[in-house]
């Protein structure tokens, strides 16, 4: 076999394990090898050898076929085997393997070799011509598909005909295996090729282009996986599970991946080939069975599971193969888990004593903590029960039955929830998949394709519900005495692998010891300070349960929804002048006042950041449309009434509505998010603004009367010029000095400004001159910045993202060339006025991982982000304090 320095091809025995250059299974091959486990020999064609190939017009590198010749040579001397002829003939399997597992979604072909000669060979030296030429014919379908594009549901519907007639002599497989040849020959226009090194050329390029593949693609965009990777290509001599009754394959989870319980887990198939249990097209059996049907394999198979993860210092993911009472390991990697599994795992491995506090925080990355929030179903003894099955994926969530992945992304585009029901999904179902609430299927077991893609995004899954039949051209899902539609809705509950009919009660999870455990190392790690946006009592109640330290961002414009306070509200924006609008301002004031005080209750102890009135008085008026069709309305009302009395009142309310009417037009804009708004209502309306302090320091003062610790700090929206904080901040002292006085006592309070204008970071020397705080309002600042309408961009961003325009959308990860440089320009700036000034983010980027590493860099106080994000930007801030950027 090739030496270690070969530029291409690296065999298992003599290389490095790098999962940069091979790949995260082959380096796993490598290692395994290179420890004394019992694995199949091969070689690995390196990472950089599919980036070549793309480089290359997708055509196979100089010196790569050449030093893969050489390294099947290699392997047939270690393996005893002829390539392709008797008298025992050499079978490869041809995986991928990258450097981040992307499980399911590039191609594999199994049995490479086979040809007219090899299958007798391999019939008489097996003594089992059913064995020999079933592997003939999966190794035909596979290249079939993978290799000549031949549509999988061609073939696969061929072989579900001949299985329902019976696939039971060595006769039966030709027959079928005829009739695929004729398939493919009919699609490809050439047939298999009978050179094996010709077979294993065409498959090593076809797993490099299913890199590209709409799947692969789609998987790494959802999990941000760079697509310059590339994959490495396995290629490893078969041992045969489907070679007799003491042969299977199988998976097993050192650690149970759904819970996180320190016990084996994992599934087996007697007589089977390891894409039998992958694919999802056999349901198999646990490993239960495998202990009692061939108890020293499963004894074997213990022992070197823990060997794995004491060496990779991990829950580990194996695949094994039994063939002929000899056990075989194929693979291992860490293995894809769910959120609580990963949280448990993370503080058990430091409770071991085998992992640092530090590195537990980094075996839960920050996105993945939303799946601890996902809902619980509570079903009630009416709920009715379709089907049960394994419970894949935790969470409960329902939604409109749809059978095809691509109506599942489509109606999911239009806003609809969804639950992808299939039989069994393939990687071609993963945009589906990715836009449903939940997925359901007929067949697979727990670690089958669904499964493990779905844990890995979070999804509620269901698998193996074998009582369920689907029909796709009638639309229909029929279990027992249940028949559901396409467009039906039903509940997923993933923690039970119960299937209910209609939308089913959901109650919120409990989030146990570990997580408590895992997040006060979290706490202790972390630097920067995390709030949380709340505008109401109840909301702030909330974000200190989620461990918010204080509240980055009060919405005071949401405290006046609600009937009474909106008519009080519209009776202000209607007002003729100051005197009237003052009158209806002093409805809301003590509405006002007894929100701050039930909010500084809540957040006792904590700061409040408090932003003044921010958004156009027009949206707080009914709706243009909706205004103009009551009154047509109600003047066909009045021509068809008799009654004077009726009359009268349908002109008083049609006098009224044309009020507000031309109200609502004369306060219209042709572009409100930059008119008039903000600090600049406050400037025109300065009794909004003096209404808006009293509520503030009154609550203050009553607060702190009562015991409670206040720390109110107001802001000032959307300064462009410091005359404009200086006018504002001026009304807010003198009202603070006004209350105090009236309560004989004051409280500590900051003063400061809302940084969502390109023009105040830029001068933000000068507005530090007087604001104590900023608080950067990422939101609009990006909408500023670049031109971009948060409300309507979401029509053409997607598209700009798929086409690579840009990496992401800017409203969800800070654009960080762009809006970054100006939040980095107004900290340095401000700073360089007042050293002392508090810095924090407020927009939804404060609760987004990759953003958070940013704030870190700049040195920001505090990030504020939305109530059940505080904990994703709790661990995120760990991770950036650790100087690590979630990928």
């Amino acid at each position: 076999m090739p030496a270690a320095s070969s530029t291409w091809v690296f065999p298992f025995d003599a290389a490095e394990a790098s999962p940069e250059l091979l790949g995260g299974k082959g380096s796993g091959l490598v290692s395994m090898t290179r420890a004394g486990f019992p694995v199949p020999p091969g070689f690995v064609i390196s990472t950089a050898g599919c980036r070549a190939f793309y480089d290359g017009d997708r055509n196979l590198p100089p010196g790569l076929w050449d030093e893969t010749l050489e390294a099947i040579t290699g392997l047939e001397k270690a393996a005893g085997k002829t390539l392709g002829a008797g008298p025992i003939p050499l079978l490869l399997s041809v995986r991928s393997g990258a450097l981040v597992s992307m499980p399911g979604m590039m191609d594999t072909l199994l049995n490479l070799g086979l040809n007219a000669s090899s299958v007798e060979a391999l019939s008489e030296v097996s003594g089992n011509p059913e064995f020999a030429w079933a592997s003939y014919r999966r190794f035909v379908q596979m290249f079939g598909e993978i290799v000549f594009d031949v549509p999988a549901e061609r073939l696969q519907s061929a072989v579900n005909s001949a299985e329902r007639r019976g696939l039971v002599t060595a006769s039966d497989e030709q027959e079928l295996l005829a009739r695929l040849e004729r398939i493919i020959l009919g699609y490809a226009r050439r047939p298999i090729p009978e050179d094996p090194r010709e077979q294993l050329q065409l498959a090593i390029a076809a797993v490099f282009d299913s890199w590209m593949s709409r799947r692969a693609v789609d998987y790494r965009r959802i999990n941000g996986i760079s697509s310059d990777l590339g994959t490495a290509v396995t290629v490893q001599a078969m041992v045969f599970g489907n070679s007799g009754e003491h042969s299977g394959t199988g998976v097993a989870f050192t650690r149970d991946p759904t819970s996180g319980e320190n016990s084996m887990f994992g599934e087996f198939l007697p007589n089977a080939q390891g894409e039998d249990v992958v694919a999802g097209i056999r349901t198999p059996l646990t490993l239960d069975h495998l202990a009692q049907r061939m108890p020293d394999i499963y004894r074997q198979l213990t022992d070197m599971a823990g060997r794995l993860e004491a060496e990779y210092r991990d829950m580990q993911d194996i695949e094994f193969t039994v063939e002929n009472g000899k056990l075989w390991m194929l693979q291992t990697r860490t293995g894809k888990r769910t959120a609580r599994a990963a949280v448990r795992i993370a503080v058990e491995l430091v409770n071991e004593g085998v992992i640092t506090q530090h590195e537990s925080i980094l075996r839960v990355t920050p996105n993945r903590l939303d799946e601890l929030l996902h809902p619980v179903v509570q079903a009630a003894d009416t709920d009715i029960i379709i089907a049960t099955g394994l419970p894949a994926s935790p969470g409960g969530a329902s939604g409109m039955v749809v059978f095809d992945a691509d109506e599942a992304e489509e109606l999911a585009a239009a806003g609809e929830s969804v639950v992808l029901v299939r039989r069994e999904t393939s990687p071609d179902d993963f945009h589906g998949m990715a836009a449903a609430q939940a997925i359901v299927t007929a067949r697979g077991g727990v670690t089958s394709h669904a499964a493990v893609v779905a844990r890995g995004m979070g999804k509620s899954c269901v698998v193996g519900c074998e009582m369920i039949e689907i029909d796709y051209a009638q639309q229909l899902l029929t279990a027992g005495q249940e028949v559901v539609s396409k467009g039906d809705r039903i509940t997923v509950d993933g923690n039970t692998g119960t299937i209910y009919l209609g939308a089913v009660t959901t109650v919120e999870p409990q989030l146990d010891e570990s997580y408590a455990t895992l997040m006060s190392w979290v706490d202790e790690t972390r630097t920067l300070a995390v709030r949380a946006n709340a505008d109401t009592p109840d909301d702030a109640a909330a974000a200190v349960r989620m461990g918010a330290e204080g509240i980055g961002l009060c919405r005071t414009e949401h405290m006046f929804l609600g009937a009474d306070r909106t008519e009080a509200m519209r009776r202000m924006i209607m007002a003729p002048n100051a005197v009237f609008r003052r009158e209806a301002l002093a409805e809301l004031e003590p509405l006002q006042t007894r929100d701050f005080e039930g909010i500084f209750a809540a957040m006792d102890g904590h700061p409040v950041t408090i932003r003044l009135l921010d958004p156009p008085l027009h949206e707080f008026l009914p709706r243009h449309e909706d205004t103009v069709v009551r009154i047509v309305n109600l003047k066909l009302k009045l021509r068809q009434s008799a009654d004077l009395d009726d009359i009268n009142r349908i002109l008083s309310e049609i006098n009224a509505l044309e009020d507000v009417l031309q109200r609502i037009e004369r306060l219209q804009e042709a572009n409100p998010m930059l008119g008039h708004r903000g600090c600049r209502l406050g400037i025109v309306y300065p009794e909004i603004t003096e209404m808006q302090a009293r509520a503030i320091f009154t609550a203050a003062v009553r607060s702190a009367e009562k015991g409670i610790r206040v720390f109110p700090e107001v802001m000032i929206p959307l300064v462009a010029f410091m005359n404009e904080y200086d006018s504002q901040a001026e009304i807010v002292r003198n009202v603070a000095e006004s209350v105090f006085a009236e309560h004989g006592m004051s409280v500590d309070y900051l003063l400061g400004t809302m940084i969502e204008l390109p023009r105040a970071a830029l001068t933000a020397n000068e507005i530090a001159r007087s604001a104590e705080f900023f608080s950067f309002g990422t939101n609009d600042l990006t909408q500023s910045t670049a031109g971009l309408s948060r409300d309507d961009s979401g029509r053409f961003l997607p598209g700009y993202i798929q086409r690579g325009i840009i990496d992401s959308d800017p409203f969800r990860t800070l654009d960080l060339a762009g809006v970054g440089q100006l939040v980095r320009m107004g900290v340095d700036r401000g700073r360089a006025t007042r050293a002392d000034l508090k810095v924090g983010v407020c927009g939804e980027h404060g609760g987004d991982a990759e953003s958070i590493a940013f704030f870190q860099d700049v040195g920001l106080d505090y990030v504020s982000c939305s109530t059940f994000r505080v904990p994703v930007a709790r661990l995120a801030a760990a991770w950036a304090a650790l100087g690590i950027r979630p990928d």
